[in-house]
């Protein structure tokens, strides 16, 4: 019996072995799998995270650029219009509120549309080359926070959000219809200009924090680049 005993349980044991070793193999084939997995979605993320860096720079070369031609073609006018353009957000500004209309009115004082008349068709020539990657145009209004003597604050907000829609409103009708456009040019301010009334939300302060009435009271046109929205794709599809 112990001979068979030795016999059976040596078998046994060879079994035992056999099996454990087909499991471990079994074991190092999976982990071989998921390591290729692995090293596939790192390498798929690595490509997907350079897409994102590289339209980053491209935005960043392509704000400059922008820049550079608004300031280039503006800059020996930008005093005379009491003007400015925002590096940061490409927003060209006409910052002097006497110019531009009347105290509480939408209507465009003749000086106005006089700088707009030479402004609109030289803006749209600098930005031509770059519509490609120009989502937007906005024409934005900001006016100061306060409206008339004893107004509360909400009502004064709403006043001056129904005031700076129609001011840009009045801009945009004005801008479209110049003489001076081209059909195509025409074709693009409708299907890429927006007329926006900020009210308020936007002050300019003081060093001091406090608000300053004169600088909150604007118009200007804003560029908004398309890359977030192509960054959005690329992140869509990860």
């Amino acid at each position: 019996m112990s001979s068979l005993d030795s016999i059976f349980g040596s078998s046994q044991h060879k079994e035992d072995g056999e099996h454990w070793l087909t499991v471990s193999d079994l074991m190092a084939g999976l982990m071989m799998v998921f390591l290729f997995i692995a090293i596939a979605f790192m390498r798929h993320v690595s490509i997907e995270r350079d897409k994102i860096k590289d339209v980053a720079v491209a935005y960043q070369q392509n704000q400059v650029a922008i820049f550079d031609a608004l300031n280039s073609e503006f800059e020996n006018d930008l005093v005379s219009w009491q003007a400015s353009i925002d590096k940061e957000t490409l927003s060209f500004q006409f910052d002097s509120p006497e110019v531009l209309f009347a105290s509480g009115e939408s209507s465009l004082k003749v000086k106005f549309e006089q700088i707009l008349s030479d402004f609109i068709p030289r803006y749209l020539h600098v930005l031509d080359k770059y519509q490609s990657s120009i989502d937007e145009v906005r024409i934005e209004g900001h006016t100061s926070s306060e409206w008339g003597v004893g107004t509360h604050p909400d009502d004064a907000y709403f006043f001056n959000m129904y005031l700076s829609q129609n001011r840009t409103g009045s801009v945009l009708n004005y801008s479209y219809f110049l003489s001076k456009l081209s059909s195509e040019q025409r074709a693009w301010i409708k299907s890429s200009f927006a007329a926006v009334g900020l009210a308020s939300s936007h002050l300019k302060l003081n060093k001091d924090g406090t608000e300053n009435k004169q600088k909150s009271r604007r118009v200007s046109f804003r560029v908004i680049t398309n890359a977030d929205i192509q960054i959005r794709k690329i992140v869509e599809g990860l």
